[in-house]
């Protein structure tokens, strides 16, 4: 980010971003009574229901990450709407790259080989290619080198079988959804249902993109603005991992966002592009949440940074994290929680198969304990279950 950024998140801090922080408050009232006992956080997820914009979602709210992709390949339609139908607050729908002609579309990430059937396309044997996304060598398939109707001609498969073989049984079913797609779905599901529907879409490598003549923000901007879902209280959430991504969204839509944080000691691309020294741990300092406040409404940390692991895997103390980013009016959606033991930490693990479930209810009562105020899950209907047991206990 640089200066020129530190100086562009302290000019937006004066620009309407603490207002649009104010419609998030029962968020964090919400999750800041869960740390006073079971019976303030059913108070306070009662309350929250009564809000507007991410205020009237139940708190702890329940992310379906990339949809429900414990059971169906990622961001399908098949896992979207598996999970509204287990009851997810919010579906992560969905990673947005863009398309050689400019289309958004949803997938993990602009390399496609592991998530769809195009290595089984003879036809586009000659698109595989190495390229350097963010610093790392990546050998594939990418999207920005196919137009939209040639990737409408692909079909989903499970990005990691070895822990979901029963995923592979849908493997070919599902296409890739557009973002603009994802929209109408949205409102035809918010009509079927009778209850408003939220999305959390995402901007993948947008310094990566911009670079290549594919600015993600500008493309989101336009597709919100064109569907009237731009504005503060419209049921779609953005977020990304580099915060230049962010405060140029924050310029463009009133939409809530939120930035992305990895390890520790990792630091976002676009910081390493400019030649800003800093890492994740500069950010979540008190200092570095209150710059992230000025032009975002949220963060949303890796499970770790809440609870750090020992060198065994197993949980330690929290951290401070979910206190200091509430000081500055910004709610947390950590991720991932995923059910299967290797995603679990070592002390909720039970077995050593890799696509055997551990005590997944566990770990998310220790993780809900902190304060937290939502959480992404592959697994939206045992979140659920755990926010039940959680908040009614």
């Amino acid at each position: 980010m640089g200066t020129q950024g530190t100086q562009e998140s302290n000019q937006q801090a004066g620009a309407g971003g603490t207002g649009r922080r104010a419609l998030l408050g029962a968020a964090v009232l919400g999750a800041t009574g869960s740390v006073l006992g079971l019976a303030g956080t059913a108070h306070a997820a009662e309350r929250s229901r009564s809000g507007k914009g991410l205020g009237s979602l139940p708190v702890p709210t329940i992310i379906g990450h990339r949809g429900a992709s414990g059971y169906r390949p990622e961001h399908t339609f098949g896992s979207y709407q598996l999970a509204l139908d287990l009851g997810a607050d919010i579906v992560e729908a969905g990673d947005l790259v863009p398309t050689r002609d400019g289309h958004l579309v949803c997938r993990h990430e602009p390399e496609i080989g592991g998530t769809t059937d195009v290595a089984s396309h003879p036809e586009f044997a000659g698109r595989r290619t190495t390229k350097v996304l963010d610093g790392v060598s990546t050998t594939g398939w990418f999207t920005e080198d196919f137009t939209l109707a040639e990737l409408k001609t692909l079909r989903a498969v499970e990005r990691i079988p070895a822990n979901r073989p029963h995923n592979t049984l849908y493997d070919g079913r599902w296409e890739i959804p557009t973002f603009e797609e994802v929209l109408k779905w949205q409102d035809e599901q918010t009509r079927k249902r009778g209850k408003q529907v939220w999305i959390y879409p995402e901007t993948k490598h947008p310094t990566y993109f911009r670079k290549l003549g594919l600015g993600l923000e500008e493309r989101v901007a336009k597709l919100l603005h064109k569907h009237g879902k731009d504005r503060k209280n419209s049921p779609v959430v953005l977020q990304s991992f580099e915060p230049s991504s962010i405060q140029r969204l924050n310029k463009l839509v009133d939409n809530p966002i939120v930035v992305l944080l990895s390890g520790a000691s990792s630091r976002p691309w676009d910081f390493v592009e400019a030649g800003d020294p800093r890492t994740v741990a500069d950010l979540i300092t008190r200092a570095g949440l209150r710059e992230i406040a000025g032009y975002a409404q949220g963060i949303g940390p890796t499970l770790d940074l809440v609870i750090p692991k020992d060198a065994a895997g197993n949980l330690t103390t929290p951290t401070t994290l979910v206190k200091d980013a509430h000081a500055v009016g910004l709610v947390l959606h950590p991720y991932t929680m995923r059910n299967e033991n290797p995603f679990l930490p070592a002390n909720f693990r039970k077995g050593t198969d890799a696509d055997a479930y551990g005590d997944s209810f566990g770990a998310f009562r220790t993780y809900f304990a902190t304060g937290i105020d939502g959480v992404f899950t592959d697994n939206p209907d045992t979140g659920l279950l755990a926010r039940a047991d959680f908040v009614n206990g």
